[in-house]
């Protein structure tokens, strides 16, 4: 199929191999990871392990077993264990003789090996409260209700039914597992956190003596407004738990040990109920219990840290001016001594890189994207900050299509700040053309616009089918300043959509715009600016694409789940302080200057943004006899995750706009 293309297409997009990152092998010389590919006839994805050695050369394909392998550990004795269909696997290095370890009745999420061998850690969803009708009534066992005296009743795509997800430990000998331990029984709390926590949130102790692992103990309504994470420490020999983040009162979490066991590290943020705030790297000494901010004074957000395997830097992520880049902390002989002066950014370049996957002397290696490429693996010189290809999983498809010119644009905005916007061209542009041009607005609201590889909101995609893309850093995103990046809250219709007009006027003097035929597409915030900007665009478009996008403030707080994001970022309805928020900078009030075509998308199981959000807009320009669509997708949430609706979403995205854009 690929040699007869010429452009990125959405069924194209879908026979990428998504590539991700695993571990390295115990002497540093291979690297394991993943390459998931989707088979659209079944409707679903199948992953399997590969190894390449770190100098390059040909990967070698080590699993073949039907199911997505997870959990992958290096072993003693040069073998590789790994997690498939909820039970332990363990093979030799080269792939060979896989062999099914356990054998635990209801299945194992999470599954890590103690570094001594002698246990076995995972994780499980148990019954702890009473939900259901035939919960509360033995004798009611065909009822169908669900009884909530409380708040936090269903989260993302899911109802709450009484069950959380808990931390199991056992002794494991070969294979043979022991009777399991719940270290957090009869608590309404969940490890991993939900709704995308993973195994990050549950570790062992270097020497296998402790677990470590994140966790929110709150419940009902006190979950619903708190972010307040921390880190709490299980101690085998005495059973006692303690909370190591005791005092941080905002998210805290990913953590990660020195090889050493001395020092433990994680990500932290201050303030409770703000869920983008500054993320900042914090260091607790194991022997003095002192804990440290080592980035509290550098004006940036961190991701992804891990200790160097000699304790002495600690490397991490950050976006910087509309990029992903790895950065490192030189940690002094006291550590509490380490300043913003010792932070060292090591890569520089168009791309991101947006994973760290282990190190060996003075390489690195991560994963990394820009907006002509999926996630591949590089090795990072940590010296030189130079960077190189390791695998090429997608170059046969890349090869056969024409790459997408990104340009950096400065654009200066209404209150006299210049921001990033990128500018994504066609294949074959030809400046002597005029082009239809599309404005992208970023969702989040407080996510980074950098150089990603979205297999939804595909900006080569986008540009291939023959549009100009305009995707602007406007005020809310990481990469420009704690200040920047926090504006947005309680702003949402104000400078931010000034933002995004500043973009596509900038953009739209250039002779190859055709100032005629402009879109403006996004989903979540970026749908609520779709939104917003379809009643105060003044005519600019010609057409717009909203998926899952805010309609009505108000009735999205009265149903929205994570209320600490409501309450930060727009504030109660009721609250006369919030008064301009739900006035102005309402979609839904300013209804009565809608007058542009608009496609509507809306996901039926999306509890972040329900679906009377869509249907609203829809409703609304139905009965105002403007030219709309609604795609109604019943088993999608927030996302659209099913491989035959993405390309179904896809297609319906570009009809729309060969039609409106005409």
């Amino acid at each position: 199929m690929a040699t007869a293309q010429n452009r990125m297409t959405p069924e194209l997009l879908w026979k990428l191999g998504r590539v991700s990152g695993e571990t390295l092998s115990a002497d540093g010389k291979t690297v394991i990871y993943g390459i998931s590919q989707v088979n659209m006839e079944e409707n679903k994805g199948e992953k399997n392990l590969y190894a390449i050695p770190l100098a390059g050369g040909e990967p070698r394909q080590l699993t073949t077993t039907k199911g997505g392998e997870g959990d992958v550990a290096v072993l003693p004795g040069n073998k590789i264990g790994f997690s498939l269909k909820g039970q332990w696997w363990e093979m030799n290095a080269d792939g060979s003789n896989p062999v099914q370890k356990t054998k635990v009745e209801g299945d194992m999420q999470n599954i890590r090996i103690s570094p001594d061998g002698k246990h076995i850690l995972f994780s499980r969803e148990v019954k702890v409260q009473k939900i259901t009708g035939k919960d509360h009534y033995s004798d009611l066992p065909k009822s169908n209700v669900q009884i909530y005296d409380n708040l936090n009743y269903r989260h993302w795509d899911t109802w709450e039914d009484g069950n959380f997800s808990h931390i199991f430990y056992a002794t494991y000998n070969n294979g043979e597992v022991g009777t399991p331990v719940d270290i957090m029984a009869n608590e309404p709390y969940d490890c991993p956190q939900m709704p995308h926590g993973g195994a990050e949130d549950l570790i062992w102790s270097p020497d296998g003596k402790s677990i470590i692992y994140v966790c929110k103990k709150k419940a009902g309504k006190d979950y619903a407004i708190s972010t307040n994470t921390d880190i709490y420490e299980y101690d085998l020999a005495t059973k006692n738990t303690r909370n190591l983040a005791e005092g941080l009162m905002g998210y805290d979490m990913a953590p990660a040990f020195s090889a050493d066991g001395k020092y433990l590290l994680w990500l932290s943020m201050a303030h409770d109920g703000y869920e983008a705030d500054k993320n900042d790297i914090v260091i607790l000494d194991r022997v003095s219990g002192k804990k440290t901010n080592l980035t509290q004074n550098w004006d940036g957000t961190a991701s992804a840290a891990q200790f160097s395997t000699d304790g002495k830097k600690i490397y991490f992520l950050a976006v910087i001016k509309g990029t992903e880049q790895l950065l490192e902390i030189a940690l002094q002989k006291d550590p509490a001594a380490t300043t913003e002066k010792h932070i060292r950014q090591i890569t520089t370049g168009d791309f991101d890189i947006n994973g760290i996957i282990g190190q060996t002397g003075n390489t690195l290696v991560v994963t990394r994207t820009d907006m002509n490429h999926a996630a591949e693996l590089f090795t990072v010189d940590l010296q030189k900050g130079s960077i190189q290809p390791l695998t090429h999983t997608n170059k046969n498809i890349y090869d056969q299509i024409g790459s997408c010119k990104v340009e950096k644009r400065w654009v200066k905005t209404t209150d006299g700040k210049e921001m990033l916007t990128w500018v994504i061209f066609p294949p074959d542009f030809d400046p002597a053309k005029k082009y239809p041009t599309l404005l992208y607005c970023q969702g989040g609201p407080q996510s980074a616009l950098s150089q990603i590889y979205s297999y939804r909101w595909n900006f080569q995609l986008m540009a291939s089918q023959g549009y100009i893309v305009v995707a602007p850093n406007r005020r809310g995103m990481p990469g420009h300043g704690v200040k920047w990046n926090a504006s947005i809250s309680k702003d949402w219709g104000g400078q931010p959509i000034r933002d995004y007009l500043s973009a596509i006027d900038d953009v739209s003097k250039e002779s190859f715009v055709d100032k005629s035929r402009l879109g403006a597409v996004g989903a979540s915030y970026g749908g609520y600016s779709v939104y917003m900007l379809a009643g105060v665009h003044e005519n600019r478009f010609k057409t717009f694409i909203a998926h899952d996008g805010l309609f009505d403030l108000k009735s999205w707080y009265g149903t929205t789940e994570e209320l600490w994001f409501a309450n930060w970022d727009l504030g109660a309805y009721w609250d006369a302080a919030n008064d301009n928020t739900y006035k102005n900078f309402n979609p839904s009030e300013h209804a009565n200057k809608w007058n542009t075509p608009i496609l509507i998308i809306q996901g039926g199981i999306d509890f972040r943004v329900p679906i009377e959000q869509g249907l609203q807009a829809f409703q609304l320009a139905q009965l105002k006899g403007i030219k709309s669509k609604l795609l109604y997708f019943p088993e999608e949430n927030h996302w659209v995750l099913k491989p035959q609706n993405a390309i179904a979403w896809q297609r319906e995205f570009f009809s729309w706009l060969k039609e409106t854009l005409k």
